[in-house]
Protein backbone atom coordinates (compact mmCIF):
# COMPACT_ATOMS: atom_id res chain seq x y z
CA UNK A 1 0.00 0.00 0.00
CA UNK A 2 2.70 2.48 1.18
CA UNK A 3 4.34 1.43 -2.58
CA UNK A 4 0.76 2.22 -4.62
CA UNK A 5 0.82 5.74 -2.18
CA UNK A 6 4.16 6.29 -3.72
CA UNK A 7 4.11 5.88 -6.78
CA UNK A 8 0.94 8.04 -7.17
CA UNK A 9 2.51 11.25 -5.91
CA UNK A 10 5.48 11.02 -7.93
CA UNK A 11 2.91 10.55 -11.00
CA UNK A 12 1.07 13.74 -9.51
CA UNK A 13 4.46 15.52 -9.20
CA UNK A 14 5.83 15.05 -12.37
CA UNK A 15 2.80 14.59 -14.41
CA UNK A 16 2.83 16.90 -17.46
CA UNK A 17 0.74 19.97 -17.09
CA UNK A 18 -0.57 20.90 -20.74
CA UNK A 19 -1.65 24.33 -21.29
CA UNK A 20 -5.38 25.32 -21.66
CA UNK A 21 -6.27 26.69 -25.01
CA UNK A 22 -9.24 29.60 -25.12
CA UNK A 23 -11.45 31.57 -27.92
CA UNK A 24 -9.85 35.30 -27.81
CA UNK A 25 -12.17 37.84 -29.31
CA UNK A 26 -10.69 41.49 -28.29
CA UNK A 27 -12.65 44.24 -29.93
CA UNK A 28 -10.57 46.86 -31.42
CA UNK A 29 -13.20 49.67 -31.79
CA UNK A 30 -16.84 49.81 -32.16
CA UNK A 31 -18.53 46.27 -33.70
CA UNK A 32 -17.62 42.87 -33.59
CA UNK A 33 -14.20 41.67 -32.99
CA UNK A 34 -12.87 38.20 -35.22
CA UNK A 35 -12.88 35.06 -32.67
CA UNK A 36 -9.52 33.36 -32.94
CA UNK A 37 -8.06 30.80 -30.80
CA UNK A 38 -5.10 31.07 -27.96
CA UNK A 39 -3.10 28.99 -26.38
CA UNK A 40 -2.75 30.42 -22.15
CA UNK A 41 0.25 30.79 -20.44
CA UNK A 42 0.61 29.09 -17.16
CA UNK A 43 -0.45 32.10 -14.98
CA UNK A 44 -3.82 32.38 -17.20
CA UNK A 45 -5.77 28.97 -16.11
CA UNK A 46 -9.17 29.66 -16.88
CA UNK A 47 -11.27 30.75 -20.28
CA UNK A 48 -13.22 33.96 -19.26
CA UNK A 49 -16.34 35.44 -21.44
CA UNK A 50 -16.51 39.20 -20.72
CA UNK A 51 -19.97 41.01 -21.46
CA UNK A 52 -19.64 45.07 -20.86
CA UNK A 53 -21.83 47.56 -21.06
CA UNK A 54 -21.50 50.87 -20.88
CA UNK A 55 -24.05 53.53 -20.62
CA UNK A 56 -24.00 57.84 -20.91
CA UNK A 57 -26.74 59.78 -21.08
CA UNK A 58 -29.34 58.35 -23.53
CA UNK A 59 -26.37 56.37 -25.26
CA UNK A 60 -25.67 52.37 -24.46
CA UNK A 61 -23.23 50.33 -25.60
CA UNK A 62 -22.52 46.64 -25.44
CA UNK A 63 -19.06 44.75 -25.87
CA UNK A 64 -18.08 40.77 -25.65
CA UNK A 65 -14.89 40.08 -24.97
CA UNK A 66 -12.86 36.32 -25.07
CA UNK A 67 -9.64 35.34 -23.91
CA UNK A 68 -7.41 33.62 -21.22
CA UNK A 69 -8.06 34.77 -18.03
CA UNK A 70 -6.18 34.16 -14.10
CA UNK A 71 -8.85 32.93 -11.67
CA UNK A 72 -8.42 37.08 -10.15
CA UNK A 73 -9.89 38.07 -12.86
CA UNK A 74 -13.20 35.84 -12.61
CA UNK A 75 -15.36 38.94 -11.33
CA UNK A 76 -18.25 40.64 -12.11
CA UNK A 77 -19.65 43.66 -11.18
CA UNK A 78 -20.54 47.62 -12.03
CA UNK A 79 -20.05 51.06 -10.81
CA UNK A 80 -22.49 54.06 -11.92
CA UNK A 81 -21.83 57.61 -11.26
CA UNK A 82 -25.59 58.96 -12.46
CA UNK A 83 -24.01 60.63 -16.20
CA UNK A 84 -22.24 57.24 -16.35
CA UNK A 85 -22.56 53.55 -15.53
CA UNK A 86 -20.10 50.63 -16.14
CA UNK A 87 -21.15 46.88 -16.04
CA UNK A 88 -18.86 43.85 -16.60
CA UNK A 89 -20.40 40.64 -16.29
CA UNK A 90 -17.89 37.49 -16.29
CA UNK A 91 -18.01 33.87 -16.87
CA UNK A 92 -14.70 31.87 -16.16
CA UNK A 93 -14.59 28.16 -16.89
CA UNK A 94 -11.40 26.02 -16.83
CA UNK A 95 -11.58 23.37 -19.95
CA UNK A 96 -10.41 23.78 -23.71
CA UNK A 97 -12.23 26.31 -26.09
CA UNK A 98 -15.07 26.64 -23.35
CA UNK A 99 -15.65 30.02 -23.52
CA UNK A 100 -17.99 29.80 -26.25
CA UNK A 101 -20.98 31.71 -25.02
CA UNK A 102 -21.38 34.98 -24.15
CA UNK A 103 -23.01 36.10 -20.70
CA UNK A 104 -25.76 38.11 -20.15
CA UNK A 105 -25.39 41.90 -19.23
CA UNK A 106 -25.94 42.54 -15.63
CA UNK A 107 -28.99 43.03 -14.06
CA UNK A 108 -30.33 46.78 -14.75
CA UNK A 109 -33.13 47.64 -12.29
CA UNK A 110 -33.31 49.78 -9.49
CA UNK A 111 -32.01 48.04 -5.58
CA UNK A 112 -33.42 50.43 -3.33
CA UNK A 113 -29.80 51.57 -1.97
CA UNK A 114 -29.22 55.18 -2.39
CA UNK A 115 -25.59 57.48 -3.00
CA UNK A 116 -24.21 60.92 -3.50
CA UNK A 117 -23.65 61.43 -7.12
CA UNK A 118 -22.12 64.75 -8.56
CA UNK A 119 -23.78 66.86 -10.74
CA UNK A 120 -20.60 69.09 -12.47
CA UNK A 121 -19.38 70.59 -9.09
CA UNK A 122 -22.32 69.79 -7.11
CA UNK A 123 -22.40 66.44 -5.59
CA UNK A 124 -24.97 66.41 -3.14
CA UNK A 125 -27.56 64.78 -5.58
CA UNK A 126 -29.05 61.41 -4.77
CA UNK A 127 -28.48 58.14 -6.81
CA UNK A 128 -30.53 55.13 -7.06
CA UNK A 129 -28.37 52.14 -7.45
CA UNK A 130 -28.34 49.28 -9.96
CA UNK A 131 -28.40 45.97 -9.93
CA UNK A 132 -25.09 44.98 -8.01
CA UNK A 133 -24.39 48.09 -7.00
CA UNK A 134 -24.21 47.92 -3.02
CA UNK A 135 -21.42 50.21 -2.04
CA UNK A 136 -21.26 53.80 -2.17
CA UNK A 137 -18.25 55.09 -3.91
CA UNK A 138 -16.36 58.66 -4.22
CA UNK A 139 -13.37 58.99 -6.29
CA UNK A 140 -10.82 61.92 -7.30
CA UNK A 141 -9.24 61.87 -10.43
CA UNK A 142 -6.11 64.18 -11.54
CA UNK A 143 -5.40 64.28 -15.32
CA UNK A 144 -2.83 67.06 -15.85
CA UNK A 145 -3.02 68.42 -12.32
CA UNK A 146 -6.42 69.21 -12.65
CA UNK A 147 -8.60 67.05 -9.87
CA UNK A 148 -11.97 66.15 -10.74
CA UNK A 149 -14.46 64.21 -8.24
CA UNK A 150 -17.23 61.37 -9.15
CA UNK A 151 -20.02 59.75 -6.25
CA UNK A 152 -21.74 57.03 -7.18
CA UNK A 153 -22.99 53.15 -6.35
CA UNK A 154 -20.39 50.76 -6.74
CA UNK A 155 -20.63 46.65 -6.27
CA UNK A 156 -18.39 44.82 -3.58
CA UNK A 157 -16.42 43.14 -6.01
CA UNK A 158 -14.83 46.44 -7.34
CA UNK A 159 -14.15 47.74 -4.09
CA UNK A 160 -12.53 44.82 -2.97
CA UNK A 161 -8.25 44.59 -3.65
CA UNK A 162 -5.57 46.86 -4.33
CA UNK A 163 -4.73 49.50 -6.44
CA UNK A 164 -2.16 51.44 -7.36
CA UNK A 165 -2.77 54.55 -7.23
CA UNK A 166 -1.08 56.10 -9.92
CA UNK A 167 -2.07 54.78 -13.82
CA UNK A 168 0.02 57.14 -16.65
CA UNK A 169 -0.69 60.64 -15.63
CA UNK A 170 -3.81 59.52 -14.11
CA UNK A 171 -4.05 59.53 -10.48
CA UNK A 172 -7.15 57.63 -8.85
CA UNK A 173 -8.31 58.24 -5.12
CA UNK A 174 -11.18 55.98 -4.32
CA UNK A 175 -13.17 55.06 -1.38
CA UNK A 176 -16.12 52.65 -0.81
CA UNK A 177 -18.42 52.64 2.09
CA UNK A 178 -21.68 50.92 3.02
CA UNK A 179 -24.82 52.26 4.24
CA UNK A 180 -26.89 54.68 2.13
CA UNK A 181 -25.58 58.28 1.26
CA UNK A 182 -22.64 57.28 3.54
CA UNK A 183 -20.11 58.48 0.31
CA UNK A 184 -19.31 61.80 2.00
CA UNK A 185 -16.64 59.78 4.31
CA UNK A 186 -13.83 58.35 3.42
CA UNK A 187 -13.58 54.60 3.72
CA UNK A 188 -10.72 52.93 1.78
CA UNK A 189 -11.39 49.75 -0.10
CA UNK A 190 -9.65 50.14 -3.29
CA UNK A 191 -9.52 47.45 -6.87
CA UNK A 192 -7.49 47.16 -10.03
CA UNK A 193 -10.46 46.87 -11.97
CA UNK A 194 -12.03 50.08 -11.07
CA UNK A 195 -8.78 51.20 -13.52
CA UNK A 196 -9.62 48.26 -16.30
CA UNK A 197 -13.17 49.81 -16.40
CA UNK A 198 -12.70 53.68 -16.48
CA UNK A 199 -10.53 53.10 -19.77
CA UNK A 200 -12.53 50.82 -21.48
CA UNK A 201 -15.69 52.55 -21.02
CA UNK A 202 -13.68 55.87 -22.48
CA UNK A 203 -12.53 53.42 -25.58
CA UNK A 204 -15.94 51.99 -26.44
CA UNK A 205 -17.47 55.37 -26.33
CA UNK A 206 -15.22 57.59 -28.01
CA UNK A 207 -13.48 55.66 -30.50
Amino acid sequence: MKLLVTLALACALFSKVYPLDCYECIPTGPGSCSQTTKTCPASQTKCGSVTVVVSAGTTQTEAGIKSCAAPAECVSGSVNFGLSRTSINTQCCDSNLCNNQQPPPLPGTPNGKKCFTCVGDDCTSTLGCIGPEDRCIKSSVTVNGQKVTFKGCVSKTICSGSLNSQLGPIAVDLSCCEGDMCNNALRIGQSILFLLLVPLASFILFN
